[in-house]
């Protein structure tokens, strides 16, 4: 049944059925990773990818998938202790740029990226990243700004926002 507080479709946005993300390609920034799929930790959190892989997108698998109605959320780290990771370059990124999405059923979402912003992990827009959109949309997040050593993480996020402009046959 159709969610009754979701917004209303754009007219004419695009959007597809539901199907797991199977591979993220983003050009500009070399990225070509495979998934693994993420959970909320207790506290309600994202949970972050393993950090012993560098190369591993994570997709928040209770959430839409990228190209159905709504954010779908995808993580990856901008370093492990292995090394720089799958989104080391994730700020480089311009509104314009390309992010495919190929899926398990045959298709690749292409989404425009629209905006690319740092947030302070203590203030970060909860309702701005995850809250419902009447249109297919996408946001990998990273970590940014300054690495606090007592803390062992970034203090800042980075999160691209971009929304689903076309898809086609793998």
């Amino acid at each position: 049944a159709p969610d009754p507080a979701a917004p209303a479709a754009a007219p004419g946005a695009p959007a597809l059925q539901r199907a797991k993300p199977t591979r993220l390609r983003i050009p500009q920034i070399a990225v070509d990773a495979p998934f693994t799929e993420l959970a909320l930790n207790p506290a309600g959190q994202l949970d972050a990818p393993p950090p012993d892989d560098k190369n591993l997108v994570g997709w928040y698998r209770d959430g839409v998938t990228p190209g159905e109605r709504g954010s779908a959320v995808l993580a990856g780290h901008v370093d492990t202790t292995k090394g720089p990771a799958v989104f080391l370059l994730l700020s480089f990124l311009l509104p314009g740029n390309k992010v495919e999405v190929s899926r398990a059923d045959g298709t690749v979402a292409v989404f425009s990226v629209d905006s690319v912003e740092t947030f302070a992990k203590n203030a970060f827009p909860d309702a701005r990243v995850y809250g419902r959109t009447p249109d297919a949309q996408l946001r990998l997040i990273t970590c940014g700004g300054a690495y606090d050593k007592k803390r062992r993480d970034y203090l800042d996020n980075v999160v691209v926002f971009a929304h689903l402009e076309s898809s086609h046959p793998a």
